[in-house]
């Protein structure tokens, strides 16, 4: 009974010092070994296209640049989400709670977004970058600071210049076509936000669900004699869909259409046959024929790599890449400090990307150049998104001031931003028409 007796006062006498040593183990494995990179892309269903796309494109970082970043090897984890956001939650926790990776990147969807925000939110030490998922309110009302917007964009970003330009253009009615969900909400309400701002009108919205089949009894809801214009917002396989049917049923030849990126991005395009696209006309923050060095670098690469022109979702990731390159590099590949590498995540500031320079503000937001493009056919006789004016330096806020901005509700179905207070004050160059 006495050696029993002396056991466990050793025993008592250790267990404060093994409580102060735990701590000091878990930040020592942490900073050993590789670093555990989770990536979440849908490379199943309606965005399989997109999400395979986002794969390749963290991948060429790594094979163009070697997987070895400031002594230690980056290990990437990929699982696929198949676009659903229940999918993406379960996949995150296995991928961190079993494989032990601190570190995430993705999603795709703006809904998925959002949900893996929440637990990003609720996981100590767990960093995660958003390149795709744009969802508005990430970087603005329901910021979640460790989830950092690496390469990324707001979905509204681009399709502010979208509804400035239209009315520039004369535009005076327009009917909106929108995917029924975070995304399309978020894409039409920069347009119409702005539009109305000078002078337009929007005579009616239209909303589709995500993975509709056939467009054309909502194009039957439009009439091409009583508006100037229609914006239009589809993401994956939506897209070639769309394309279609608004060439099919002879809407091109009859009314001008803006689209926004995804419309028109790559995976979408290089299904098309025929000249269908020819001349369309978008709004976006990538465009894989833009003539800056790094844009045609990565481009090249992309296509030696893969056989195939990169879409906007490969240049995220490969930029995410890129962004959390250089901030482990910063803190010598030191994790465990989580307050550290966030920190250097923030402010990171790109030159230039195969997207153009990149940076975020004081919000989180992504602040980088977008683009009016059109779709031309490009060396070897593939569609391509061409530069035709850059908007550069294009903030979430677009001209309006934050505060003002984060007042409003962050836009929805019920809130497209037509009845915002207008605000172009000192921005009198952008706003010619007011």
């Amino acid at each position: 009974m006495k050696w029993i007796l002396a056991l466990a006062v050793f025993a008592a006498a250790l267990a404060p010092l093994a409580a102060c040593s735990a701590p000091e183990q878990a930040t020592h494995d942490v900073d050993e070994g590789p670093i555990k990179v989770g990536l979440l892309t849908p490379t199943s269903g309606t965005v399989a296209a997109a999400g395979t796309d986002m794969q390749h494109g963290w991948d060429l970082w790594f094979r163009l640049h070697g997987d070895e970043v400031a002594g230690r090897r980056v290990e990437t984890i990929h699982e696929d989400t198949a676009g659903d956001p229940t999918t993406a939650l379960t996949k995150a926790r296995r991928i961190v709670e079993q494989e032990g990776a601190k570190i995430l990147a993705g999603p795709l969807l703006a809904n998925e977004g959002y949900a893996l925000a929440g637990y990003v939110k609720e996981t100590p030490d767990l960093v995660a970058l958003n390149p795709v998922s744009s969802s508005d309110d990430l970087s603005q009302r329901k910021r979640v600071p460790s989830y950092v917007r690496a390469g990324g964009w707001q979905s509204s970003s681009p399709t502010h210049p979208a509804g400035l330009w239209a009315a520039q253009q004369g535009w005076k009615r327009v009917v909106t076509l929108c995917n029924d969900y975070a995304f399309g909400y978020e894409s039409c309400a920069g347009f119409v936000n702005t539009f109305t701002d000078h002078g337009g009108e929007v005579v009616k919205q239209l909303y589709a669900p995500l993975g509709t089949s056939d467009y054309s009894s909502y194009l039957a809801q439009i009439d091409a004699d009583d508006v100037d214009g229609v914006f239009v917002q589809t993401v994956g396989a939506d897209s070639p869909r769309f394309l279609q049917v608004w060439d099919s049923l002879g809407f091109k030849d009859r009314v001008p259409l803006i689209a926004n990126e995804t419309t028109v991005e790559q995976s979408a395009l290089r299904t098309i046959k025929g000249d269908g696209p020819l001349g369309l006309m978008s709004f976006g923050h990538f465009a894989e024929g833009r003539e800056a060095p790094a844009t045609q670098e990565f481009v090249r690469e992309f296509k030696q790599a893969y056989g195939q022109l990169p879409s906007y979702y490969a240049c995220a990731t490969y930029t995410a890449a890129q962004w959390l390159t250089e901030a482990l590099e910063r803190v010598d590949g030191r994790i465990a400090d989580t307050e550290r590498l966030l920190a250097e995540l923030d402010s990171v500031r790109l030159d230039d990307t195969c997207f153009g320079p990149m940076r975020l503000d004081d919000w989180g937001g992504t602040v980088a150049n977008a683009y009016l493009r059109k779709v031309v056919r490009g060396p070897g006789g593939a569609l391509v998104n061409n530069v035709v004016r850059t908007y550069e330096d294009v903030s979430q806020f677009w001209h309006y001031d934050p505060k003002a901005y984060l007042a409003q509700p962050v836009y929805s179905r019920g809130a497209q931003g037509a009845d915002w207070p207008r605000s172009c004050d000192g921005y009198a160059k952008e706003c010619p028409l007011r």
